[in-house]
């Protein structure tokens, strides 16, 4: 199938049909050059809404919940983007184009070269990729506000690519005032997506927006286990 057609058949009939109707976004599905961010065993899988494999059992976003996020955050154009996990970048793009700049976090820095990679190619310059784990507990430190930290400071987005099993407040905490955040939190057979806005120091506002399944944070938190 041409690409072009591929691609359109993918927004309207994907995307558009699970109530991701805000133009915007998908303006900007048709915009960035998925096939660009998908390896090249699977290619053929570029423009179908499923999960595709990549190194070390991650997986690229189902289309519809790319839209459905992005529909979520609402972006303006104006916003500092945090996300992460990378993968192969193709999320990073999309925010890229509706937001002022993103920096995103990955674990493994292969998929953060195949990222920088994927990124280039599709054009995007105000993003950036730094190789690190997410999870330490970095995030939680008054280091995580630093410049020098992978976290850089306070955004008004927040966008987390994989399920956390537990709730972890540390996250919230880089938003600015005013800011949102998407997450994912639960496991498997039933996770929660959610959109959470803080309205002050310590108050919060929190939607639920949809119930999916993703892949999970590596080394997230999660609930003590008991050996008997």
């Amino acid at each position: 199938m041409h690409t072009e057609l591929a691609r359109e058949q993918m927004v309207e009939q994907q995307v558009r049909a699970l109530d991701v109707l805000d133009e915007r976004v998908l303006t900007t599905l048709r915009k960035v050059p998925r096939e660009l961010f998908v390896p090249a065993n699977v290619k053929y899988l570029a423009f179908a809404d499923t999960e595709i494999p990549l190194p070390h059992d991650q997986h690229m976003l189902r289309p519809s919940l790319v839209g459905k996020i992005l529909q979520a955050l609402e972006l303006t154009g104006t916003e500092r983007v945090l996300e992460v996990g990378t993968g192969s970048g193709f999320m990073t793009a999309c925010l890229a184009v509706n937001a002022a700049s993103v920096r995103s976090v990955e674990l493994y820095p292969d998929l953060a070269d195949l990222a920088r990679v994927n990124l280039r190619a599709a054009g995007i310059r105000n993003a950036e990729v730094i190789t690190a784990d997410a999870a330490s507990d970095e995030v939680a430190s008054a280091a995580a506000r630093a410049a020098g930290s992978p976290f850089g400071g306070l955004y008004e987005v927040v966008v987390l690519n994989c399920a956390m099993p537990l709730p972890d407040e540390r996250f919230r905490t880089l938003l600015t005032q005013g800011g949102r955040m998407f997450v994912i939190v639960g496991e498997p057979p039933v996770e929660e997506a959610r959109l959470l806005r803080r309205l002050g120091d310590n108050e919060w506002e929190r939607t639920v927006l949809f119930e999916t399944c993703i892949d999970p944070l590596i080394n997230a938190r999660r609930a003590a286990t008991f050996n008997f």
